[in-house]
């Protein structure tokens, strides 16, 4: 039903990846290979292209950055944010960045310093859009990737995308602003969307992608308890809502269940032991559909 286009490069992984766990994996000839298929009958066919390129050539529904889509300018439908990058749960940040040693702590200070700043960059549109409305007169000039290597000689100035931050501190370089904050998103070809049967199972595999990003970092924590301790064991649980706690048969002990951080779960189990709680599990989980 729905012509699927994932994005290739440095977030091809991290979507395949995301994709299997929701039980919905690709099955490819190779890994070089560009099409694919999902043993899934909401999903016709699947295709990977660049990620820029995906807002505007998307078939029916996609997955690409919102770097991207304003780049393009294109009209879609977003479905909503999906929180994962390349390397983190983190969003990534398209920043003007200049050296490190540069006077320059604002735009208007980079302004200032040049008649006219030559900036580099993968994203001209974006960068033109930022500039002018900030009164920067500038030469946007497209990059075709080492941006950060053309400060000084070619550029004074690059607009460039930041997870961590590693690479520009690596390349002494300082960040002066930030021009989007981009998360990935899954999105719609509008005339798709507007079709009752393909949107419902747009919606559907929303639910299973963002499902299985929920669940990421969680843990189901299960534990016997009894009544003179149950408010003690209660105190030390973080919960989405509230713990299930149910009385156990036989007896004045309750079995009590909820959901985690799986960061905690290193002090929470100790802790739980000693406040009275017994017979503890601590189980993964593949979905949370809220």
């Amino acid at each position: 039903m729905l012509r699927l286009v994932l994005p290739k490069g440095s977030l091809e992984r991290a979507t395949l990846e995301l994709l299997e766990q929701a039980d919905l994996a690709v099955s490819r000839g190779s890994e070089v290979d560009y099409r694919g298929s999902i043993d899934d009958p909401r999903v016709a066919s699947v295709t990977i292209l660049r990620p820029q390129e995906i807002p505007r050539y998307i078939a029916d529904l996609g997955i690409t950055g919102r770097d991207w889509i304003e780049e393009t300018g294109a009209d879609v439908v977003s479905l909503g944010a999906l929180h994962y990058s390349k390397a983190t749960a983190r969003p990534i940040n398209v920043v003007l960045a200049v050296a490190e040693d540069a006077p320059a702590r604002t735009v208007s200070d980079l302004a200032a310093a040049h008649e006219v700043v030559r900036v580099a960059t993968e994203y001209p549109e974006l960068t033109r859009r930022y500039l002018e409305a900030a009164g920067v007169k500038a030469e946007v000039m497209l990059s075709y990737g080492a941006t950060e290597a053309k400060i000084p000689d070619i550029a004074d100035a690059v607009v460039e995308i930041s997870e961590t931050g590693r690479a520009l501190r690596a390349a002494k370089l300082r960040v002066i602003a930030t021009i989007l904050v981009s998360h990935t998103e899954l999105i719609a070809n509008r005339e798709a969307y507007a079709d009752p049967a393909r949107r419902h199972a747009m919606g559907q595999l929303h639910t299973l992608l963002s499902g299985t990003l929920e669940a990421r970092g969680q843990v189901l924590v299960k534990l016997n308890v009894t009544e003179a301790a149950l408010t003690r064991v209660i105190s030390l649980l973080p919960s989405m809502k509230s713990p299930t706690v149910s009385k156990l048969f036989g007896g004045d002990a309750f079995a009590v269940e909820t959901v985690v951080p799986k960061a905690t779960i290193n002090t929470l189990i100790p802790a739980l032991k000693d406040a009275g709680a017994t017979d503890i599990i601590e189980v993964p989980l593949a979905k949370i559909v809220r």
